[in-house]
């Protein structure tokens, strides 16, 4: 593999899902000079070797600053593109409990299932890091040339189910510190007087592991896209030239 397949692989990676927050682009800076060092003709190392610890770095980086998004007060909940709303099968019941007065009820308990996957976001940070640890070059590559969301659908394809294994128990936690069960049940209590309104048991601890996934993998989504296609994104002067091209 040639030097400039591999450069530009890691160049992509070193934006890929980073906001323009201050620190991470110091750090991507920092990582890009070490790579224009590595990737030099003549150079003491391996090429191959030091630009894949480089990417990883960077990918860490990245991965860290999209958890961030998420994994903060309002990280959910004040994003319209990833908020957590009532599960569609009990929209119904929602309509007829805000028609009985119950609507700042109901709106409690959005809230709760959002605060809840705000809480589980930063466990993600391990999961992504350990992909991270496992890709090569070749993934690199694919990346690279790949869709644009290729990076986020292999951390889809890397780590949904040790997500969802990680989330579950940290989301069960949060919707009892936050109140969501209880929120829920008297909701439903509640639901169960109103004349030919029909309820019905529903697993909402498993419904918001997996909308707060939905949420985080759309988050990074949307970070992958904007290096690929947006100028303004490209927080490097290196960046800027290659991705120009």
């Amino acid at each position: 593999m040639g030097s400039e397949p591999l450069r530009a692989a890691v160049l992509l990676a070193c934006a890929l899902l980073l906001s323009t927050a201050a620190p991470a682009a110091a750090q991507l800076d920092s990582i890009l000079k070490e790579m224009d060092t590595l990737t030099r003709p003549g150079a003491a190392t391996p090429g191959g070797v030091k630009i894949g610890a480089a990417l990883k770095q960077a990918l860490q980086v990245g991965t860290e600053n999209a958890v961030k998004l998420t994994g903060k007060t309002d990280g959910y909940f004040t994003n319209k593109a990833i908020k957590i709303l009532m599960p569609e099968r009990l929209r119904t019941v929602e309509r007829g409990l805000r028609a009985a007065g119950y609507g700042s009820e109901v709106d409690k308990l959005v809230l709760s299932m959002n605060r809840a996957a705000e809480r589980a976001a930063p466990e993600a940070k391990k999961i992504f890091w350990d992909a991270i640890g496992k890709m090569s070059i070749e993934d690199a590559q694919r990346i690279l040339g790949g869709t644009p969301t290729a990076a986020t659908d292999y951390f889809k394809d890397k780590t949904s189910a040790s997500l969802t294994l990680a989330f579950r128990p940290i989301v069960d936690r949060a919707m009892d510190e936050v109140g969501t069960a209880k929120q829920y049940n008297e909701l439903l209590g509640q639901a169960k007087t109103i004349p030919f309104l029909k309820t019905e048991n529903y697993d909402l601890d498993r419904y918001v592991v997996g909308k707060a996934l939905d949420g985080l993998f759309h988050v990074v989504g949307d970070e992958e896209r904007k290096i690929r296609t947006d100028p303004a994104a490209r927080v490097t002067s290196l960046l800027k030239e290659v991705f120009a091209k």
